[in-house]
């Protein structure tokens, strides 16, 4: 029988510890602290920089996830709305193994011009899958749509790509209003001028044995987003004056209407790297189990209107043998905690306020 009084994370460890050998020998003892370390972002995956574009005309921009040695790659999409370039190429069947980089912008369908400028530097870098012709860079990519803030002729191109190859880093990145971020909205059930501001967000974990999974994730949603311990929205739809929280599944129970055309406003995009060994099939079953993460803090998740995608990318590094249940399901958490991440670290913009900026945050559930 199940201890009510058990918490939701005691729960998932003993769920875990039951399916997974060898499970509890990273978490279920004393000594937790020394055997599963919180990090900072994906780059804390070794073999994994990123570089960040942010347009100082209007809030667009780009991020770009390079892998320097490569990476096995895989991909999951959820949004019935995504725009992505090079993707087939990581279905299982099909011929290149390994990636270069994953570009991740704004711009909708315009946003992917900006791959071009990633390819270029990765080109003069002597890095590419080989042909008789030279190498070629592989760069899948994935946009999200932020075109209704500010000049929507201003979007990310081949030289934004190429600025963020350049400011591309291994060590500590910027989250919030950066990259891939910057136009990121969330809480647009209802039309966007009741949103919130969404944003760029990266977390990681690393195991005693040296297996680290890291997230970097920009948060665009539709649904609203909120803290998984407390079930409290932390930023979505607005109520109609603008002052306070709404709870949009509350709404709709209670029978607020949709707006008439709500197409192509969101997607949620991210990028869960790992330097576990996997083959093109695990990676993708990694990014499937990880996209479980934005249900348990994004609601409603993967709707008509979103594009969600997930990236996988396992550079190989650790020694161990690969468990792809504990490495899908890790990722999972992490991949939540990066949501929040990026949420709490946005900033508000004229009429887009961020988490903690307007009236009493309202449980999710909770009144009008």
């Amino acid at each position: 029988m199940i201890d009510e009084k058990m918490s939701r994370r005691e729960l998932f460890r003993a769920g875990m510890a039951a399916m997974i050998p060898g499970w509890s020998a990273y978490i279920c003892d004393v000594s937790e602290e020394k055997r599963m370390l919180s990090g900072e972002g994906i780059t804390d995956v070794p073999g994994i920089r990123v570089g960040h574009y942010t347009s100082p005309r209007r809030p667009t921009g780009c991020t770009v996830i390079l892998c320097d040695d490569g990476a096995v790659g895989g991909i999951d999409v959820r949004g019935a709305a995504p725009g992505t370039r090079e993707t087939d190429l990581l279905d299982p069947v099909n011929l290149v193994d390994r990636v270069d980089g994953i570009l991740l912008a704004g711009g909708s369908a315009f946003g992917l011009d900006a791959v071009g400028g990633v390819v270029k530097n990765i080109e003069e870098n002597g890095r590419g899958f080989l042909t008789g012709g030279g190498r070629v860079p592989i760069v899948p990519a994935a946009v999200l749509y932020d075109l209704e803030l500010g000049d929507a002729r201003i979007r990310p191109d081949a030289a934004a790509g190429y600025a963020a190859c350049r400011s591309a880093t291994a060590g500590r990145i910027a989250t919030g209003n950066v990259g891939a971020g910057a136009g990121a909205t969330v809480g647009k059930l209802f039309g966007a001028a009741r949103a919130m501001k969404g944003g760029l967000g990266t977390a990681s974990v690393r195991l005693a044995d040296g297996l680290v999974i890291g997230v970097i994730i920009a948060v665009n949603a539709v649904g609203d987003v909120s803290d998984p311990r407390t079930g409290r929205i932390l930023a979505g739809t607005r109520t109609s004056d603008g002052r306070r929280l709404l709870g949009s599944l509350r709404a709709l129970e209670e029978g607020e209407s949709l707006p008439v055309l709500l197409g192509g406003t969101a997607t949620t995009i991210g990028v869960v790297a790992t330097n576990a060994r996997l083959g093109k099939v695990e990676a993708k079953r990694v990014a499937m189990m990880a996209q479980a993460g934005l249900a348990r803090v994004i609601n409603p998740i993967h709707t008509q209107y979103d594009g969600d995608a997930l990236f996988a990318l396992a550079t190989g590094r650790h020694d161990g043998k690969a468990n792809v249940t504990l490495i899908g399901a890790l990722a999972a958490e992490v991949l939540a905690r990066a949501v929040i991440q990026a949420i709490t670290a946005a900033r508000g913009l004229p009429g887009l306020p961020a988490a903690g900026e307007i009236e009493a945050v309202q449980p999710a559930n909770g009144a009008r």
